[in-house]
């Protein structure tokens, strides 16, 4: 076997088919090659527009919501991005220096006759360690048009441990 056979075809963004691919072949090592090489040509195609094609639900890319977090000397911020949800649809919890977010996206309607969604439904939990002591009395929840900014003021002792360090040339 040639090495060129190993590399799916799609990639060079010609339609020829390597000869090893072609219907008369009944070989199923071939067949097997063919498989393995559809499949990573799939999931590596999803890749670039944002979403594996694997069928994996966004809950499953990395963490749902997806979150931003900004660490100043005074204060952290989380923004959490939850389209189409509500405030009422979102617990923010605070817990032994744990930052929770959890809530549940519904359907809206109930659809028998859908066939297929890319959409996500169901129960989330988001936890974020934050890693320094946080002022739990002050902490400050926003929601607006589907973002959720919560604001984490540090305890003067955590301001305290923060040190510059030069870096030299």
């Amino acid at each position: 076997m040639n090495v060129r056979d190993l590399i799916p075809w799609s990639r060079n963004g010609g339609n020829q088919l390597p000869t090893a691919f072609r219907e008369g072949d009944r070989d199923p090592f071939l067949s097997l090659h063919r498989e393995v090489n559809r499949l990573f040509d799939d999931m590596f195609r999803g890749f670039g527009a944002g979403l594996p094609s694997l069928g994996a639900a966004p809950a499953f890319r990395g963490g749902w919501p997806s979150v931003e977090i900004s660490d100043s000397e005074k204060e952290i911020r989380v923004t959490a991005e939850v389209p189409g949800l509500e405030e009422k649809d979102i617990e923010v919890l605070l817990d032994d220096g744990v930052l929770t977010l959890k809530g549940e996206k519904r359907s809206e309607v109930e659809d028998k006759d859908r066939q297929f969604s890319e959409r996500f439904y169901g129960r989330f939990e988001r936890r974020i360690p934050l890693g320094a002591e946080i002022r739990e009395d002050e902490v400050d929840a926003h929601f607006r048009n589907g973002v959720l900014t919560v604001t984490l003021p540090k305890t003067e002792k955590a301001q305290a441990q923060v040190k510059r360090i030069a870096i030299k040339g």
